[in-house]
Order: structure tokens, then C-alpha cells, then sequence
């Protein structure tokens, strides 16, 4: 009953996998995010491509049967908020303690099954990824809760939000704040075509993850 109607696809889905859209005071259509900005919505599935092919196709003026304007590049704007959430989940889980950082704190607190997810940096090196790979790998053949990794953010963009320097691996910890903050990781990796779930995530994929199965 609760799901929507992409417009794209056709098809339906769940509001947390798609994207509200609604049309502001001056005809813009506006992306809302939080599903709670006054007036009469569409829905896309939350991915880049089918964002940009409902701007491209004119799907918005057909769906709100009305002239539209679309921004240049909505699509951009999108990954943009989303982006911005999630950076700015990482900031609340440093605050409240739900958060480490440092190649060494991330293999401890993965090996000790405390974390749902994995940061890192885009500048971050194979053999970081690959060793905190092993890692996670091990916890989860010895049948410990498994951990996503994601590769989303720039070390710049990682420091700014956890207020540090050199900031090129980072543990979210389990827990309601760390379950926030998976939630909007997962979701602007989705937006982005990267979504790792808690299998092996690009980040593996980059650092080789075969490889440090086999090294095992």
C-alpha cells in the first residue's frame, strides 16, 4: 500500500528506493528528498540514469499535466542533496560517537564485528582496501555480521565532515545512529550505480578482493 509509481519504469516501488518530486511556486520542478514539501508529487526511482531520462523526455510536464520547468542539470542537483546527506550523517556519528577513523581503528572495529559499513577515501590506496577487505571478508565467513564498503567520498570531503585531516578509511559503528547513516550511504551509492549492499562493492572490485580472498 505504500508503494509509488515511477514515472519512468512504470513500475512500483518503495518510497525509501525513489525520489519525490514536486513543482515550486515559479513552475521549477524541485526534487524533495524528505517527502515533505507541500502539493502534488511524482516519483523516480532513485538512480541517475532515470532522473536524467524524465528530465530529457519531458516526463514531468506529462506526469504533472502541466508545463514545467526542469533545472539544466537536475540530475547533478539530486546527487548533490544526497550527497550532502550522507556527508552530513557522518558528521552527526563522529559527534555521537558512532564513528572511527584510521586504517588501524576500521581493522579493529570490522574484526571485532562492531560496524555496518566501511569508508573510503577516493584517494585511498589497493592495499588499504584490499587489507581492510580481508577483514570484513573474515568476519563474515566466520559468520559475523557483514559490512559494506563504499568508496563515495574525496579525503577532502571526508575530512570536512569528520573534522579531521587525511581522513582515508573510516568505520561507521552499529547502532541507530550508524543504521541512519548506512541508510543514506546506500542510498547515494544506488543513486550513483554503486550499490554495494553487503556484498563485495566497487571499492573491492578496485583493490582486487579475489585477490585478498585467495591470500586468506
Amino acid at each position: 500500500m505504500n508503494e509509488r509509481t515511477c514515472i519512468v519504469t512504470r513500475l512500483g516501488g518503495e518510497p525509501e528506493r525513489m525520489i519525490r518530486f514536486v513543482v515550486g511556486p515559479d513552475s521549477m520542478v524541485v526534487p524533495d528528498l524528505k517527502r515533505k514539501l507541500p502539493g502534488r508529487g511524482c516519483w523516480v526511482t532513485a538512480e541517475r540514469s532515470h532522473v536524467e531520462k524524465a528530465a530529457a523526455k519531458n516526463m514531468f510536464s506529462r506526469s504533472f499535466r502541466q508545463p514545467v520547468n526542469v533545472p539544466p542539470d537536475l540530475a547533478g542537483m539530486v546527487e548533490g542533496q544526497l550527497s550532502s546527506s550522507a556527508l552530513g550523517a557522518l558528521g552527526l556519528a563522529r559527534k555521537a560517537g558512532g564513528l572511527v577513523t584510521g586504517s588501524a581503528k576500521v581493522d579493529s572495529a570490522v574484526r571485532t564485528n562492531r560496524c555496518v559499513a566501511v569508508l573510503h577515501a577516493a584517494e585511498a590506496s589497493a592495499d588499504g582496501i584490499r587489507k581492510l577487505a580481508q577483514a570484513r571478508h573474515a568476519v563474515e565467513q566466520a559468520g559475523g555480521m557483514p559490512v559494506a564498503a563504499y568508496k563515495l567520498f574525496s579525503e577532502a570531503e571526508m575530512g570536512l565532515a569528520l573534522g579531521g585531516t587525511n581522513v582515508i578509511h573510516a568505520a561507521v559503528l552499529a547502532g541507530q545512529t550508524g543504521e541512519m547513516v548506512l541508510k543514506r550511504l546506500e542510498a547515494l551509492a544506488r543513486y550513483r550505480g554503486e550499490d554495494s549492499a553487503h556484498g563485495p562493492s566497487q571499492a573491492d572490485s578496485d583493490a582486487g578482493l579475489e585477490t585478498a580472498k585467495d591470500m586468506e
